[in-house]
């Protein structure tokens, strides 16, 4: 990210800044990689690590299923019944050493703040709208937005609207494609979206108010409850590289070519051995015999999963907004029968869909099963 300053800070880091009764406000570096990564500095009204009471809660996470053949695997999640707050409501489906994944249909405000103390998070809001109120400031959101909550941001999200999230927690940061930027940073002229689309927190309001307040902090294969004796949105101002963000993926401007151009063209974010990928509207290749239909694909080191949005999916059969489909690594993939076919001639698609593919094999929750399309392994061949 770049840089971006908001609320009173003094003029030079480190130094005395002090409040009208001049006791001092209470300075903060958060950052990545220990001090070489990106970070920020925050001012606080009171010392960030007032703490009441700390207590051990549950741990968080179902059980992973049982090995099983390797096969091609189709989630159908407006099945989950599940809901509640952005923490309540999330359902675990997949995950590795490096990210878990999962949906969430938020329906509550959160009443309790929210930490990850093990990495970075991303909304992607399928569908609703709302505000996320962190203690860098309060983001808006609506339908299509990536939210990029950086490794140890204390959060609440407060939907204005019923809110259908797919998630990401990562146990890495979360970054622009390194392809993209130059040697200081900056978004390249090929990049397919640039600093213009991306917006930090739009207001930074300030609760200087002592009581209990519960966070939650998600770390160690567990749930943690603090109560601080104060607000945790104290802070009056920050400055640095470190905060939430956004972008639209309406924003995504794909990159097209004569013949069909692979996934990596599509690529948006990466952290540690994965990346995330947006599938936007756009116009096919224009080689005369192109077939704008993927090829047929062994995955080479990496699982392929796509989380279906809207459209028109042009290489498969059976899938409606909110599929996920996961293809393994180790067995090839690629369009269902008759769509090779049917692509000839097409000028565009529609479809709308977000994908991540990791380096390393997802491995499935127990929950999942229940939503699953136990004869999708089988669909290239109709049995």
């Amino acid at each position: 990210m770049y840089y971006r300053q908001m609320g009173k800070i003094p003029r030079k880091r480190h130094t005395v800044f002090k409040k009208e009764d001049g006791s001092l406000y209470r300075e903060q570096v958060m950052g990545t990689k220990g001090f070489s990564g990106t970070q920020s500095i925050l001012y606080h009204e009171h010392m960030p690590t007032e703490v009441v009471r700390a207590e051990k809660i549950i741990p968080f996470l179902p059980e992973y299923e049982e090995d099983s053949p390797l096969r091609h695997r189709h989630f159908y999640t407006p099945e989950i019944r599940k809901s509640g707050d952005a923490l309540g409501a999330r359902e675990y489906l997949m995950g590795n050493s490096d990210l878990l994944i999962g949906t969430a249909n938020v329906d509550k405000p959160m009443e309790s703040y929210y930490r990850n103390g093990d990495g970075d998070e991303m909304l992607f809001i399928h569908h609703g709208s709302g505000k996320l109120q962190t203690m860098f400031g309060t983001l808006s959101y609506r339908r299509g937005d990536y939210l990029a909550i950086p490794i140890g941001t204390i959060y609440r999200l407060i939907p204005e609207s019923d809110t259908k999230i797919l998630f990401i927690e990562s146990y890495s940061q979360l970054t622009t494609p390194r392809r993209y930027r130059n040697e200081y940073g900056q978004l390249l002229e090929h990049s397919p979206f640039c600093e213009r689309d991306l917006r930090g927190p739009e207001t930074l309001e300030t609760y200087s108010e002592k009581g209990e307040f519960e966070v939650m902090t998600k770390t160690r294969g567990f749930l943690h409850q603090h109560i601080l004796g104060h607000h945790p949105f104290d802070v009056v101002g920050w400055d640095g590289y470190l905060y939430p963000w956004a972008f639209n993926i309406e924003d995504f401007e794909p990159i097209t070519g004569r013949i069909h151009q692979p996934p990596p063209v599509h690529q948006t974010f990466e952290g540690h051995n994965f990346v995330v990928c947006s599938f936007v509207p756009r116009l096919y290749d224009y080689h005369p015999e192109a077939i704008p239909a993927p090829y047929f694909h062994s995955n080479v080191n990496s699982d392929e999963m796509l989380y279906y949005v809207e459209g028109n999916f042009m290489s498969r059969k059976g899938i409606k907004e909110g599929s996920i489909s996961l293809h393994p690594s180790g067995i090839p993939h690629g369009p269902h029968p008759g769509k090779t076919e049917a692509s000839i001639g097409k000028k565009e698609t529609l479809e709308l869909a977000v994908m991540i593919d990791t380096f390393r094999p997802l491995r499935i929750f127990k929950p999942a099963g229940e939503i699953e399309d136990k004869g999708y392994m089988y669909s290239w061949t109709g049995g």
